[in-house]
């Protein structure tokens, strides 16, 4: 008997956060890709295969780093800003460690 094959959806595991702010969604957005600017200055030597784009208010990414590939989207809206994406189950035991950096950074940066 041949086991089910496992869905794309259940072999990468997924992160999700919200980060409520009280700025316009624009502002928001402004500061988001200054943000994503800064970050991919800062470490370039460490990623690869990179791709970002705004389709709207939502910032669709995909990376490599350390041999692992990220991908997600980031939606700014009036009232927080949504960040979903995929991490490579190798990096799970990190996810809360991830999540945690990353809402604090987003956090000091929508004040």
């Amino acid at each position: 008997m041949t086991p089910a094959p496992i869905s794309e959806e259940r072999r990468v595991p997924k992160f999700h956060l919200e980060v409520p702010h009280t700025l316009p969604s624009e502002e928001a957005q402004s500061r988001l890709q200054r943000l994503i600017e800064m970050e991919l200055d800062q470490h370039k030597e460490k990623l690869s295969d990179l791709s970002h784009s705004w389709i709207g208010n939502t910032l669709q990414f995909a990376f490599k780093t350390f041999g692992f590939k990220v991908a997600g989207a980031v939606e700014s809206l009036d009232q927080k800003v949504v960040v979903n994406g995929d991490i490579p189950i190798a990096a799970m035991m990190f996810k809360g460690k991830i999540e945690s950096a990353l809402r604090e950074r987003l956090q000091r940066l929508l004040r």
